[in-house]
C-alpha cells in the first residue's frame, strides 16, 4: 500500500490510542488515579515484525484456493534486503513456538518452502531469522513453468499479491503497522483495486516494463515504477522498497482486461545504452532544451531518471481523475549526468 496513506492512518490510530487513556481517566475522576495498576509479566519477546506462522499458512491456503490463476505454478517465499548495507548470505530461518523450533532450509536465492506443522499452528509460532527481521522484507514467489527467461506472467503476479497480503508479508517499520495489518490490508481489496499498490520487485534496477498479450502491448507508465515516484526521504523508511526502490513496480494485477497469460518484459538501467534524442545527451542539455522535468529521481546507484510530460499525438478524453491524459518522455542518466537511454510512451 501507499506509505503516505498508511502514515496518515497510523497517525490517526496513534492519536486515538494516546487520547483514549486520558479520556478514560477524565471520565473516572479521582477514582481512576487511585485504582491499582495491573501488571503483566511477559516471559520473552519477539521482534514485532517476525512473521506469523499462522498467517503464512493462511497465505499457503490462499494459494491453493486461487491456484487457477497459475495452474502450472509452484509457491515459495523469499526474503529481500530492506535496509542499506544488508547482506542476505548467511541468513537462517526457523519456526519458533513455545515448545517447538523447526529449521527452514534456505535456497541460494534466499527463497524457501514452509512446511505445515500442527504444533506450530497451535502454539502460534513465528518465523524468526538470525538477524533483525526488520532489516529484510518478504514476498511470495509464484513461478509457472514455460514462462520465457527474463519475463514474468501476470497470473503469477496476481497470485503473489493474494498470497503476500494474506500471509502478512509486507513489512513496515511503523510500530503500529502489524497491529493494523488486518484493518488496512484486505487481500481481495488490495489486489483487485488500482489503488491497492502492492509492490513487485525485479531482479535488477528497472528502466521500463512492457505488457504483452496476443497482439496487444503496453508500456507501464512512470507512475507504475519506483513505488509511484512519490517517495521522499521522510516516507521511504516506511516503505519496504527502501533499498529496492529502483527495482520496484506496480503490475496491473487488478486490470481484468489483461489475461492471466499476459507476459511482462523488462528493460534494465544497466543494459546497453541507446542513442539519446538530439540535443539532450546530458542533464544540462536536457534542462536547457526541455526545462525542468515533471519528476526526477536519483537512486543510491547514481542512476537518475527524469520524466517529461507532453500532449499525446491523438486527442484523448480526460482520465478518471479529471486530468488530461499525457504522453511521457523518460530519460536515464548515469552518475556523471550523461544520457544513457530514453523511452517515449503514448497513453
Amino acid at each position: 500500500m501507499d506509505p503516505q496513506r498508511i502514515l496518515a492512518r497510523l497517525a490517526a490510530a496513534a492519536l486515538l490510542l494516546i487520547s483514549s487513556p486520558a479520556a478514560l481517566a477524565q471520565a473516572g475522576g479521582s477514582a481512576a488515579s487511585s485504582a491499582p495498576i495491573p501488571t503483566v509479566t511477559v516471559p520473552n519477546t519477539r521482534d514485532p515484525v517476525d512473521k506469523s506462522y499462522r498467517r503464512m499458512v493462511r497465505g499457503m491456503d490462499r494459494y491453493e484456493r486461487a491456484h487457477t490463476l497459475a495452474p502450472r505454478s509452484s509457491l515459495r517465499f523469499q526474503v529481500l534486503p530492506r535496509l542499506p548495507g544488508v547482506k542476505l548470505d548467511g541468513v537462517t530461518l526457523k519456526v519458533v513456538g513455545d515448545n517447538i523450533a523447526i529449521p527452514v532450509e534456505m535456497a541460494p536465492d534466499h527463497s524457501f518452502i514452509l512446511e505445515r506443522n500442527e504444533q506450530a499452528l497451535r502454539e502460534n509460532a513465528a518465523l524468526v531469522a538470525n538477524r533483525k527481521t526488520s532489516s529484510m522484507t518478504w514476498r511470495a514467489m509464484v513461478r509457472s513453468i514455460g514462462v520465457p527467461d527474463g519475463m514474468r506472467r501476470l497470473g503469477d503476479l496476481r497470485l503473489e499479491c493474494l498470497v503476500g497480503m494474506e500471509a502478512g508479508l509486507v513489512s513496515n517499520n511503523a510500530a503500529l503497522f502489524e497491529w493494523l495489518t488486518d484493518l488496512l490490508a484486505d487481500a481481495d481489496k488490495v489486489c483487485a483495486s488500482p489503488d491497492g499498490n502492492y509492490l513487485q520487485f525485479a531482479d535488477r534496477p528497472l528502466f521500463g516494463v512492457t505488457l504483452h498479450a496476443g497482439g496487444r502491448t503496453m508500456a507501464l507508465p512512470f507512475r507504475a515504477l519506483y513505488a509511484g515516484g512519490t517517495q521522499t526521504k521522510a516516507t521511504l523508511p516506511y516503505c519496504d522498497c527502501q533499498v529496492l526502490l529502483d527495482r520496484s513496480y506496480y503490475a496491473p494485477v487488478w486490470d481484468s482486461s489483461w489475461p492471466d497469460d499476459t507476459l511482462l518484459s523488462f528493460e534494465y538501467m544497466d543494459e546497453a545504452a541507446t542513442a539519446m534524442p538530439p540535443g539532450i545527451a546530458s542533464k544540462e542539455a536536457a534542462r536547457a532544451a526541455l526545462g525542468e522535468p515533471a519528476a526526477a529521481l536519483r537512486f543510491d546507484s547514481g542512476y537518475e531518471v527524469w520524466q517529461y510530460q507532453y500532449p499525446p499525438a491523438a486527442p484523448l478524453p480526460k482520465g478518471k481523475d479529471g486530468r488530461p491524459q499525457m504522453a511521457e518522455l523518460v530519460l536515464l542518466f548515469d552518475s556523471a549526468g550523461v544520457g544513457l537511454q530514453y523511452r517515449r510512451r503514448e497513453p
